[in-house]
């Protein structure tokens, strides 16, 4: 990837126009290069509530005019340099799918893989690269060996296409969910833990923690539920769907066998990546969802047999990853929490307007949920696209009720001010 410049000059894929345009640095990141030197020496919980530089950062990314955006906790958009790798990606590609596709774009994975394990803090034999955390997720579910009767813990919180995917393995093969129910939000880590320990037994297999509870920002303490699984036998799956690249932590920290997450969320990779690791003791305990050769059985490449599929996308993962490490994980962790608490603060004591999550960083970081005494988590969302444009989303899922606020980095706390006005005015209709 790192030659790939070289080589298009070479065969002429690129007009002197386009080369030259390349060269040429445009005024937003020249902007951004000076609020980051600027900024070389704030820290990091001082800087989050520094509106000139985040503008800065907000220039990065293509704005939609006349609308907020607070539903990045289901896809977030890409900034410029993203996408503008994947279009070239595409267009490099397009013009012989089968030689540059496959022999130049592609030839980027295994450093992409390095790039992914130095952010995760593992060894890069313990990545395999997905399209999203449901397939990674759920390429765990399926391929780990399980017998009729053995037990799995899990949660009612946790998210629908993974709890549909043990369900049908119960269906299919006898196995035997364990379902423990979550009163959130929660401050108190020991409950939290004991809700899952109180689960487990002798037949207890896996136990499947989420990192974040998407619906609601929830941290659940996954080191300390790891810890007490490891000292039964217990292995442990993680949905790190909302966590990785939102705030900062290592997976080897966690003391986990699985984890899976979309880069497409909190790294702002281009929509349709994501990330598997497992434990490289375990590799060859895993099935791989797409079947592979018996002599990749201890590889965790074995877990990347998807066929055919678009690698222009996969390829531009590094420059999120760039461009991730440029703003800081730090900075973005303490900008993210900032928001969430911003809007927080200011709505929480008005009248029937409830809050859902804790400010504390401990227990939460950008996710947000509110409601409103009396009124649906639809009512509420459609109040505010309607009448003011503001895109979030009606959570109803088991014992959660509300609507989801999530906002991203190039979130100013003028379009918070908004948000805040909107629910304010909905609390009085």
């Amino acid at each position: 990837m790192s030659d790939r410049r070289s080589f298009i000059r070479k065969v002429g894929l690129l007009s002197a126009s386009a080369i030259s345009a390349n060269i040429l640095q445009p005024v937003w990141s020249r902007d951004l290069q000076y609020a980051l030197d600027k900024a070389a020496s704030i820290p990091p919980s001082e800087l989050a509530g520094d509106e000139e530089f985040w503008h800065y950062v907000q220039q990065s990314y293509t704005i939609a005019p006349n609308f907020i955006n607070l539903n990045n906790g289901g896809v977030a958009p890409a900034p410029k340099p993203v996408a503008d790798v994947m279009k070239t990606n595409y267009d490099i590609s397009n013009q012989a799918p089968s030689y540059f596709m496959w022999r130049v774009v592609d030839q980027g994975r295994e450093p992409l893989r390095k790039n992914l394990a130095k952010l995760a803090g593992c060894d890069a034999e313990e990545i395999a690269l997905h399209r999203n955390a449901s397939e990674a997720l759920e390429t765990v579910i399926f391929g780990i060996d399980l017998k009729p009767g053995d037990e799995v813990v899990l949660a009612k919180q946790d998210y629908p296409n993974m709890i549909g995917a043990w369900k049908q393995r119960e269906r299919r093969e006898g196995i035997k969910l364990v379902w423990i129910d979550l009163e959130l939000p929660s401050e108190d880590e020991s409950y939290m833990v004991k809700k899952y320990t109180d689960a487990f037994n002798a037949k207890t297999k896996l136990v499947q923690v989420t990192h974040m509870i998407n619906w609601i920002g929830q941290k659940i303490p996954v080191r300390k539920i790891a810890d007490e699984a490891k000292k039964r036998n217990i292995d442990v799956l993680v949905d790190g769907a909302h966590t990785f690249a939102q705030f900062e932590f290592l997976i080897p920290d966690l003391n986990c066998d699985y984890f899976g997450t979309s880069l497409h969320k909190w790294l702002g990779a281009p929509i349709g990546t994501g990330l598997l690791y497992v434990r490289k003791e375990k590799i060859k305990n895993i099935w791989p969802l797409f079947g592979a050769g018996d002599k990749e059985d201890d590889n965790i490449r074995k877990f990347e047999h998807l066929g055919t599929r678009p690698f222009f996308i996969e390829g531009a993962v590094d420059k999120a990853i760039d461009f991730y490490d440029m703003i800081g994980a730090k900075r973005k962790e303490e900008r993210l929490l900032y928001l969430k608490n911003y809007w927080m603060n200011k709505v929480k004591d008005i009248p029937k307007v409830k809050i859902h999550t804790s400010l504390k960083r401990e227990f939460g970081c950008a996710i947000g949920l509110v409601s409103v005494d009396g009124k649906t988590p639809g009512e509420l969302d459609n109040f505010l696209w309607d009448n003011y444009k503001i895109h979030a989303v009606g959570i109803v899922w088991e014992n959660i009720s509300g609507v989801r606020i999530t906002p991203n980095v190039y979130t100013t706390t003028k379009n918070l001010d908004r948000l805040v006005e909107a629910i304010t005015a909905f609390a009085k209709t």
